[in-house]
């Protein structure tokens, strides 16, 4: 299968530019170019930069110059230790992946999609240049399953626009139902051989995200050990999660054991579709939560990663810092223990 070199072991710099507050003191402190160096030092090639509108537009639309000087900042530290770099529109004006409200309206209103293509004119216009290193990520996680062609619409034209500007440029695209792995064979073709296709993978969900507060039916107290049982995830999943956690008893995966094999035919799919269509594959987000167990969250990075390494798929683990899935926030031994795994 095609591979996305040079993008493949890296971690997202979530909760500085993107769901993080705008203060000053913050964007100027929480991450700086002494994490960056302890980046490189850590043996990987990229990090993946989640950026929200605000961060470079006020609320009329126009340009926040201040805001650019971060993302600057950040190419330039990424040159400097030889890393490369995902530039990801974490959320837009009119779109927020964790605001369904907010959001609903999107897909069908011309303004807000305009304003989407004409800032990523904007970052193509300062950024392109750098397309040696830095690679475009269009928009984290479509929520909604039923819009699939409405997105490739937009994908499209502002893949146009982008090409009008940098014909090398890799642009990343991802699926619906939150960048589901699933959901990649409803993309379109890729527009050329600059594109790449990507996916998030925090499954089994009950296992990276237990004790979660802003999972819905999920409570304080909840633990599962990885692994266990099928049938064990699959009960657990159900009653917890109810149709998040439905698809884990469907058929078609065939799944009867938790491990390297539930992700081998999770994957499956989609591993089809980029080989069929020559495209790669690059997983934006995996990771578990802090509050899991370290050796279940050692074995469980091992499984992931045997299936990544197997298939040559690039990936950006969750998080580096903060989030509740903070890579420097553990303890030294468990952070050794991941930083071998990505």
């Amino acid at each position: 299968m095609k591979k996305f070199y040079g993008f493949q072991h890296g971690v997202n710099l979530g909760g500085w530019l993107s769901q993080g507050t705008q203060d000053k003191e913050h964007l100027d402190s929480f991450i700086t170019e002494s994490d960056i160096e302890r980046i490189s030092k850590w043996g990987l090639d990229h990090v993946r930069l989640p950026i929200d509108y605000e961060t470079v537009e006020n609320e009329d639309g126009s340009e926040k110059l201040s805001g650019y000087s971060y993302i600057d900042n950040c190419i330039e530290w990424c040159r400097k230790y030889g890393l490369n770099m995902i530039l990801d529109l974490h959320k837009t004006a009119g779109y927020v992946f964790d605001n369904p409200e907010y959001s609903s309206g999107f897909f069908s209103n011309p303004a807000m999609q305009e304003r989407f293509i004409r800032l990523w004119i904007k970052l193509a216009e300062r950024y392109s240049c750098n397309s040696d290193m830095l690679a475009f990520e269009l928009l984290n996680e479509i929520v909604d399953n039923n819009i699939s062609d409405e997105w490739n619409k937009l994908i499209k034209r502002c893949i146009r626009a982008i090409r009008d500007i940098s014909p090398d440029v890799r642009i990343i695209t991802g699926g619906t139902d939150y960048n589901a792995v699933t959901s990649l064979k409803n993309l379109d073709e890729p527009y050329d051989e600059n594109i790449i296709y990507t996916f998030h993978c925090y499954e089994p969900l009950i296992f990276t995200h237990q004790a979660a507060y802003w999972v819905e039916g999920m409570t304080p107290d909840f633990s599962i050990a990885y692994p266990d049982t099928y049938e064990l995830y699959a009960e657990k999943s159900s009653s917890v999660l109810g149709s998040r956690g439905e698809f884990m008893t469907d058929k078609r995966f065939g799944f009867s054991e938790i491990g390297t094999d539930f992700f081998e035919k999770f994957f499956r799919e989609a591993l089809e579709t980029a080989e069929k269509r020559n495209v790669p594959l690059y997983c934006g987000e995996y990771g578990v939560i802090n509050n899991a167990g370290a050796d279940d969250t050692i074995r469980w990075y091992k499984d992931i990663r045997s299936i990544f390494e197997k298939y040559g798929i690039g990936r950006a683990a969750w998080n580096y810092k903060g989030k509740d899935y903070g890579i420097t926030d553990v303890d030294e031994n468990l952070r050794s223990e991941i930083i071998k795994l990505l």
